[in-house]
């Protein structure tokens, strides 16, 4: 039987943010996923999160900036640095929240083999560190309609990220929406 989440960055709109744990709460939900939780205080997060009695299965690792049009920094090499801190500080959230799993966005370039490996690498570095932490890594792909220049846009290009990368604690994050476009 499978579990649904509330996706908090997409669902009840007209609430703030912190008071959208109660909301899918009362909507029946049991589970919640976020997409960028860095601009509140994870402890606030967490507290909320308790206190509807949901619990948080996912949210995002740092991508970049939406308003300059990142989607996503994992796969871009001048950016590697950027990438490399922002699992720290994802890390710290998702600790702070009980959230076992966060979410890699490759981000906007040409599919070709320095990205392929910058993606790589950082999906590795992310995995090691993760893995650290008891925590799993996931890779999603993200349809090129909604998302045009999407790195990972199918579950192959993934699964050969993932196969490359050797990470045990990474994952494809298999977005129905997406991928039903895509494939």
């Amino acid at each position: 039987m499978p579990k649904l989440a509330a996706n908090l960055s997409m669902l009840f709109p007209q609430l703030d943010f912190l008071d959208r744990f109660d909301a899918a709460a009362r909507a029946g939900f049991r589970y919640v996923e976020y997409q960028f939780p860095y601009q509140w205080d994870r402890h606030e997060i967490a507290r909320r999160a308790k206190a509807a009695g949901v619990e948080v299965v996912l949210h995002n690792l740092p991508a970049g900036d939406p308003a300059k049009g990142d989607r996503g920094i994992a796969c871009l090499p001048e950016r590697a640095n950027e990438f490399r801190e922002g699992v720290g500080r994802a890390i710290e959230y998702a600790r702070t929240v009980s959230c076992l799993r966060l979410n890699c966005l490759a981000g906007l370039a040409p599919v070709d083999a320095k990205h392929f490996d910058t993606l790589v690498e950082n999906v590795r570095h992310a995995a090691a560190k993760l893995k650290a932490a008891g925590l799993n890594l996931m890779l999603e792909p993200i349809n090129t309609r909604t998302v045009p220049g999407v790195f990972i846009a199918n579950t192959r290009q993934a699964l050969e990220v993932l196969d490359a990368a050797g990470a045990h604690n990474a994952y494809v994050q298999y977005d129905i929406f997406h991928m039903q476009i895509m494939e």
